[in-house]
């Protein structure tokens, strides 16, 4: 599966998609969907919306991906993950044909989720892109309204190496005449967009002509108010078609996105004294954002947790990171987690030192017995090192 094994599990046709979703009786043709894509924050975003939908009344399907802790975090009606038992039984089920089939991992969790979501009735599910969009999984589905969030360097070995060819992945998921909201552009991105959603007459709004959103969010990362923008302006989009949304609804929803959804990772506190901060940023502009909010932080010393997997550009991200942080590299605990020690190295090529350590753990142990009461722990890098942590 790619959440473990990487690009070997990446499937470049939707055929298994097809089948399993005939095989099931079209589970997504009984539901209305937002269907969400993007490079960044395409899963605070998501979880953003269904939190608004939840605070409007409405029963709530959301599937995202990775999950942290637990894989049931992957589907959620109104916040509750699915049953254990219906996950059991949907594989004991339809194991024949999944083994017959040769479904991947996640070809047969969006099926899973899209027949939950089709049992359990609700009004809406909120979608979000694994990787991608044109040859997703999840792109068998007709939403009411997408949204890509934005576009940057990651997985250009599976997406393309320019932006342009990103974003023409990503556009994948714009359909015939069903509006699309776009959070961020650029000039190379931006004429990407307009091009397909002219070809497929899909009404396009960008987000970034719109002012942030003002109220306050309970997802604290400073770059949250990109997020927030994207999940307004498709609200207003969506109430305008006839949702009954009011902004009271947008006004709770978003600020209790944790509470509603459980979300986890994003610019997350861990405890204090020392202060202790987690986030699952792990590409380029991922990274900058919360590089940027670390230095706004008040703190007299600064440790960094460090783990990636074996498939990042360290040259990409190593120099965003502080040159006068302590650090302590680890691996994360699947079987593309880049070993500690060349992460230690490629790291001190770039100026960052530190000691390696065997686990996540063990490396976050270290910097909490070395830290003082004034200091700022920062856990990050990748998915994984920070799913050991929270």
């Amino acid at each position: 599966m790619y959440q473990r094994s990487g690009t070997i599990a990446f499937k470049t046709k939707l055929d298994n998609s097809y089948a399993l979703d005939a095989y099931l009786g079209h589970p997504h043709h009984q539901f209305k969907s937002i269907h969400v894509a993007g490079t960044n924050g395409k899963g605070s975003t998501s979880h953003m919306l269904a939190s608004v939908f939840q605070e409007a009344g409405y029963k709530v399907g959301l599937y995202t991906s990775p999950h942290l802790k637990d894989f049931r975090e992957r589907i959620k009606v109104n916040g509750q993950p699915c049953p254990t038992d219906y996950v059991v039984d949907f594989v004991d089920q339809h194991q024949e044909f999944l083994i017959h089939q040769q479904l991947s991992f996640f070809e047969m969790t969006v099926g899973m989720a899209f027949d939950y979501f089709a049992i359990q009735e609700v009004d809406i599910a909120v979608i979000e892109v694994g990787l991608g969009g044109r040859l997703d999984s999840t792109n068998i589905i007709t939403p009411v309204l997408s949204v890509i969030t934005n576009i940057g360097w990651d997985h250009m070995n599976m997406l393309g190496n320019s932006l342009e060819a990103i974003a023409a992945e990503k556009a994948g998921i714009i359909k015939d005449e069903i509006p699309v909201v776009i959070g961020e552009s650029l000039a190379e991105t931006r004429a990407v967009f307009e091009h397909i959603a002219n070809e497929r007459k899909a009404p396009i709004h960008f987000a970034e002509a719109a002012p942030f959103y003002p109220h306050s969010l309970d997802l604290k990362g400073s770059y949250q108010k990109y997020n927030a923008r994207t999940a307004f302006v498709t609200l207003e989009i969506l109430k305008n078609d006839g949702w009954e949304i009011e902004e009271t609804h947008i006004e709770k929803g978003l600020s209790s996105v944790v509470k509603n959804t459980g979300l986890m990772g994003r610019w997350q506190w861990l405890s204090h004294a020392p202060n202790t901060v987690c986030d699952t940023a792990h590409n380029k502009e991922g990274l900058q954002q919360v590089m940027r909010q670390l230095q706004e932080e008040d703190y007299h010393q600064l440790h960094l947790v460090l783990g990636v997997v074996n498939d990042k550009d360290l040259d990409a991200i190593l120099p965003l990171f502080p040159r006068n942080g302590m650090y302590y590299f680890c691996r994360p605990d699947i079987p593309r987690g880049l070993e500690a020690e060349k992460l230690s190295e490629a790291a001190l090529s770039h100026g960052l030192k530190g000691d390696t350590y065997r686990s996540v753990q063990s490396a976050l142990q270290a910097a909490s017995k070395a830290a003082g009461p004034r200091d700022l722990i920062y856990v990050g890098g990748s998915t994984f090192t920070v799913a050991e942590v929270v």
